[in-house]
């Protein structure tokens, strides 16, 4: 029937501070990366051959946005434009329609919504027409539900709700326009496009699908991973096919890599090239910007007991590094958190404390039913908004079972066994 590209919170001119201290060309690089990002975005609603595009909020990452940040947004409508491709933007709590400059002349293909929720109807060729109804942020603090403000659907056509909003309680955000999936869903439309979320998030993918794509472009190491858009076709039938489609210029990542069983400074080394690789493939050609976590337990631990160690480490990743050459793998730092080797044998031998905690996580390693034992165990902690979303799906298996379980171990022998090494 039609397709359409779902996108939010841009940010562009974002500041990424703290980097450019580090590196200024890394950190003009970011600086850079929004505007890459956005580029790629009009590029990909040409290649597609999209019949819109629909931003939902967070255009600019400032009230007080640069002049250049306008004229480069403007410059990618007009792209658009001669393709003959229709954008729709509502605003958000970063862009609320009081911080938009009267001079700003946005071409004849943009449809802003105001702070009055209202609709637009569109042809999409032949006999196919698609209805698009939003609302902007008047201002920044909007703490009320929109929804209510959103015309209740009486027509047949394929609708797209375009909001920005924290729908479902999400505590990582700030509780704008709050709203829950039930009050979207009761309003009729196909398809909600939400913005304000960071992280690609899909609270519903019946009708109506509704979801978050999360921003074009991570600002910090938080937001690791791919970012990106939804390119969305829709049928005869109204049903959608949502495809994530990565558009960020810069990818940030933060990894863990154990200790365990190196014997030496060279061992590790050859090991974080290794992870750093294994970035770089998983990058698709994009830059990346990297933070490294030792872990585990080793006799590597003893080796880096120099308190330079760490920066040393890092400042061998970025040897021969260069921001302005692309892609480049750049390492902000390398954290510590590892533990000397220990004889686990040993101590489960023991009579004390630590002997008969080890006897019993070795028992419990071997419970056919450890999973659901765990599970049971952790139920009450449901009972939290807060914990339930950190721990939904963390004991699924008996894999993630007896990893929970050496986790656990690991962490209460770093309580209780003390070596005299650690403590200098």
């Amino acid at each position: 029937m039609f397709r359409f590209i779902h996108a939010a919170d841009l940010h562009l001119d974002s500041p990424f501070k703290g980097l450019k201290e580090t590196n200024s060309t890394v950190g003009n690089r970011l600086r850079r990366a929004t505007f890459d990002a956005y580029t790629t975005l009009i590029d990909l609603c040409i290649e597609r051959d999209v019949d819109c595009l629909v931003i939902a909020g967070d255009v600019f990452d400032a009230a007080d946005k640069s002049l250049n940040g306008q004229l480069k947004f403007v410059d990618g409508l007009k792209r658009l434009e001669k393709h003959d491709i229709r954008v729709f933007i509502c605003h958000g709590n970063h862009d609320p329609l009081d911080s938009w400059q009267a001079q700003l002349s946005l071409p004849k293909n943009v449809h802003r919504f105001t702070d009055k929720a209202n609709y637009v109807r569109e042809d999409a060729g032949g006999s196919n027409r698609y209805v698009v109804c939003g609302v902007s942020y008047p201002t920044q603090e909007v703490t009320d539900s929109l929804v209510g403000e959103f015309p209740k659907r009486d027509w047949s056509e394929f609708t797209i709700g375009l909001l920005h909003a924290n729908v479902g309680g999400n505590s990582v955000h700030a509780s704008y326009a709050p709203c829950t999936v039930e009050e979207l869903t009761a309003v009729g439309y196909d398809y909600w496009a939400l913005g304000h979320v960071h992280t690609r998030t899909i609270l519903q993918d019946n009708t109506p699908w509704i979801g978050f794509p999360g921003n074009t472009q991570g600002r910090s190491r938080r937001e690791t991973g791919a970012r990106g858009v939804y390119v969305v076709d829709v049928g005869d039938d109204h049903r959608v096919n949502t495809e994530f489609v990565p558009v960020h210029a810069v990818r940030w990542e933060d990894r863990n890599v154990s200790i365990d069983g190196l014997e030496t400074v060279s061992a590790l080394d050859e090991r974080l090239s290794m992870e750093v690789d294994a970035m770089r493939d998983a990058a698709g050609g994009c830059s990346v910007v990297y933070r490294i976590r030792l872990i585990g337990r080793g006799r590597v631990h003893r080796l880096l007991a120099d308190p330079d160690s760490m920066q040393q480490l890092s400042d061998r990743q970025n040897e021969g590094v260069r921001g302005d050459r692309e892609p480049f793998l750049w390492c902000t730092d390398i954290a510590k958190a590892t533990a000397s080797e220990i004889d686990l044998d040993g101590l489960r031998k023991g009579d004390d404390a630590v002997g008969d905690f080890l006897k019993l996580t070795k028992e419990l390693g071997q419970e056919s039913e450890l999973a659901e034992q765990l599970a049971q165990e952790l139920s009450p902690l449901f009972t939290s908004r807060i914990a339930k979303r950190h721990l939904q799906g963390l004991v699924t298996t008996p894999a993630d079972a007896q990893a929970l379980l050496k986790k656990a171990e690991s962490t209460a022998l770093d309580l209780l066994v003390t070596d005299d090494s650690d403590l200098t």
